[in-house]
């Protein structure tokens, strides 16, 4: 949980920091891309294969290499002396939170009895909820209170000791754990995830800066050839020698297929309404860091209380019937929040939005939490790594998906009312947050329609359906 909430925080965290960051080193806009960017690509091109070295090697040793070197490159980051120093650092932080993130999800599946495993994934799904919502918040408080005058260095430097104490008692308290078959590393399968992974969310990560040069269109088409070329030789690598790095059997387990197309939708719906959001408060109302970062705090509480509640009480009665709740009562929230921005205009106050984020928040706690156990619950104990590096992955390309729909979905409107001249800036952010958020809507009814698709009630997971 420690590891989950450090990752989390730390992709959020960031960006409250960046102006920071620009004036300090002297960065150029482009190495600021990189410092944000870095880190997302690093992370989502290695998730898989993180997943699967796990499964060989000892899931508990790549967590506790993944955490180590997360918190080194933390370090490296507090302490970066040039923008180039800092987009290194941040990219070996990807690249280890890529070891040590999937861990995660298959220490849980692989420790604890199914009858356990359901608190276990409430607790994950209020971590996720307050990770998401309290990076703003910390990166905001640290940047502003300008310790020690390290200015934006201790939004890393806080990992220091979070991280230390994360191997410390890990190495106590994790039990090994390994794929019972042996397997081999399929290197293979990792270029060609990597190839895939890159060529998607590097366009859709850098397009609007570059405005979306013909070789990005060409990528991201590219890149579903390289999926098709990766499929055909996972189903020859498994028939040869049983050990590819996607295990595809997991997709004919309706669960989990149902699963991770839910995973990816949300991710997109996620992805668009938090960058949007930000910059809304930010840029389009004009508060500090501090005040959007506050803002969010009622989020956060009502994602947690509902996490829980749905894992140990509603999931064991209702079953699907919860995460289609979820859904609709998120689409509410957002219907609020619509009406309420369109009425109080750019006089918003922070606790006019209070009511929506809590109906969004509610929402949002009743899915997080039991999709994942949903996911999870049919897949054998042997490819729990591959499973959770799949479910990570499905989620990043989501979120990719939804960053690259915002230049769509919300800087279109902002660009098209500032170009045609009619009002400021403050009235183009809200024009366009208002439209955003109607694509949010759009996203989560395709999601509320994907959920059918889920088991209607909870089955025992796999291993317990055998004994």
């Amino acid at each position: 949980m420690t590891a989950a909430f450090m990752d989390l925080v730390d992709v959020t965290i960031v960006n409250i920091a960046v102006p920071s960051m620009e004036r300090d080193l002297g960065a150029s806009f482009g190495a600021i891309q990189w410092i944000t960017a870095g880190y997302a690509l690093a992370f989502a091109a290695g998730l898989i294969t993180g997943g699967r070295l796990g499964d060989i090697y000892g899931r508990k040793r790549l967590f506790l290499i993944g955490i180590t070197g997360f918190t080194i490159a933390s370090a490296l980051c507090g302490f970066a002396v040039n923008p180039e120093m800092l987009v290194g650092s941040r990219l070996l932080q990807g690249a280890m939170a890529a070891m040590m993130v999937p861990q995660v999800l298959s220490i849980i599946h692989v420790t604890f009895p199914a009858h356990e495993r359901g608190k276990v994934f409430g607790m994950f799904g209020a971590i996720v909820g307050l990770g998401a919502v309290s990076g703003p918040l910390l990166g905001a408080l640290l940047t502003q209170w300008n310790l020690f005058g390290l200015e934006w260095r201790p939004i890393f430097l806080i990992n220091l000791p979070v991280g230390i104490a994360g191997v410390l008692l890990g190495r106590r308290f994790i039990t090994e754990s390994r794929a019972p078959k042996a397997l081999r590393l399929d290197l293979v399968g990792v270029v060609l995830v990597t190839a895939a992974m890159l060529m998607l969310v590097y366009p859709l990560t850098r397009g609007r800066e570059l405005g979306w040069p013909l070789w990005g269109h060409l990528c991201m088409i590219g890149s579903v050839g390289v999926v098709a070329v990766l499929v055909a030789y996972e189903r020859r690598k498994a028939r040869v020698d049983g050990s590819p790095l996607i295990e595809l059997s997991l997709f004919r387990v309706k669960s989990f297929a149902a699963g991770t197309a839910v995973q990816l939708t949300f991710g997109v719906a996620l992805g668009i309404f938090f960058l949007v959001w930000t910059l809304y408060m930010q840029t389009g109302l004009g508060w500090s860091p501090l005040r959007a970062g506050l803002t969010g705090v009622p989020f956060s509480i009502a994602v947690s209380v509902a996490a829980g509640l749905s894992v140990q009480k509603l999931v064991p009665r209702f079953g699907r019937k919860v995460l289609q709740a979820g859904a609709l009562t998120m689409i509410a929230g957002l219907l609020l929040y619509i009406a309420v921005a369109d009425r109080y205009g750019l006089d918003i106050h922070p606790w006019q939005m209070a009511a929506p984020l809590v109906v969004m928040g509610l929402g949002m706690g009743l899915i997080v939490a039991p999709l994942t156990d949903a996911v999870l619950s049919g897949v054998p104990r042997e490819h729990s790594g591959s499973a959770s590096g799949l479910i990570n992955t499905v989620q990043q390309m989501g979120n990719a998906l939804g960053l690259g729909l915002v230049s769509v979905v919300f800087f279109g409107v902002v660009d098209d009312r500032l170009e045609g001249g009619s009002g400021a800036v403050g009235g183009a952010f809200a024009a366009g947050f208002e439209h955003a958020m109607w694509w949010v809507v759009a996203v989560l009814a395709v999601i509320f329609a994907v959920m059918f698709a889920l088991p209607g009630r909870p089955k025992p997971h796999e291993e317990d359906a055998k004994a």
